[in-house]
């Protein structure tokens, strides 16, 4: 899966809380072009004492040279590999793919490519693709490697060369939006943008029937915000708008809170969520005055 976002959106407390939280027998972190003091805050912070029982951290920081940096990817890779060839379950947290492939353009300008993709050599996507495809199941009795790669999107270009390879090679990609961070919910993932190649699969029909009908009122209730937020809507004009619009409030709770259950839990809330909003949307009938003509 690919994380994209900008800068200061909350990424690294999301990688940080994947970390702790997703149950894996070993975690491999990557941090490649870090500063060094985001370094230490994330792992005596984020991760903490507990944590780094279960973790390895490859770190390559933003002071060191473009082949260690291009390297430090590399190896969490490698590193990643052994303990699934040991029959483990892998998760491979990389940030970010985008210094990744920024210091392999200075290698590779160095060396005499030219920089056609946005100032990226051609080489570019055949390096990313090639880290990518070395994540995912083993054979026979090994496990498997979970990984995802974040992209620091500038300026929320979602087509910028490293946005647009990495959609192209992924299982998925979960985007963050600065607008729904600014807007105090963290973590600030954008549910319309946010697409996964595997979710069919991986849930229930259930489920799927109510992952549909939630994105389908998000949708609606996007479409027509504008108009919503200026108060040129009446209630009652469209019974689903109204649907969407009693869920909003409720869904952007839920999608902000702590989960402190498994998945089965969240369905049977977002259930919940979902027939609260239908009974709100539904018109009332009540009686009607009948006017009586008499002397």
């Amino acid at each position: 899966m690919g994380l994209f976002a900008g800068s200061g959106v909350g990424k690294s407390s999301l990688l940080g809380r994947l970390a702790s939280r997703v149950d894996a027998d070993v975690v491999v972190i990557a941090l490649i072009g870090e500063r060094g003091r985001e370094l230490r805050h994330f792992v005596e912070e984020v991760i903490g004492e507990e944590g780094l029982k279960r973790t390895v951290v490859i770190a390559a920081t933003s002071d060191q040279s473009a082949l260690k940096r291009r390297r430090c990817a590399w190896t969490a890779m490698a590193v990643a590999e052994h303990f699934r060839d040991q029959g483990k379950n892998v998760l491979l947290l990389a940030d970010s793919i985008t210094r990744f492939a920024e210091a392999h353009r200075e290698v590779a300008v160095a060396a005499g490519e030219a920089p056609v993709l946005r100032g990226y050599p051609p080489s570019t996507s055949h390096m990313i693709m090639s880290l990518c495809e070395r994540a995912g199941p083993g054979f026979g009795n090994q496990g498997d490697i979970t990984a995802l790669f974040s992209v620091l999107v500038a300026g929320s270009d979602m087509d910028e060369p490293i946005a647009d390879i990495l959609r192209g090679v992924l299982d998925g990609h979960i985007v963050l939006d600065r607008a729904i961070a600014e807007g105090g919910r963290y973590p600030a993932i954008d549910v319309l943008q946010s697409v996964s190649r595997s979710l069919p699969n991986a849930a229930t029909v259930s489920e799927n029937v109510l992952l549909h009908q939630t994105r389908r009122l998000l949708g609606l209730y996007d479409r027509n915000s504008v108009m919503i937020r200026a108060g040129l809507y009446t209630q009652g004009a469209d019974p689903e708008l109204d649907q969407a619009i009693a869920l909003w409030s409720d869904l952007d709770d839920f999608l902000g809170q702590e989960a402190p259950q498994d998945c089965t839990h969240s369905f049977q809330q977002l259930n919940l969520i979902l027939r609260r909003a239908k009974a709100a949307a539904k018109p009332s009938h009540r009686p009607q005055a009948t006017a009586v003509e008499g002397g």
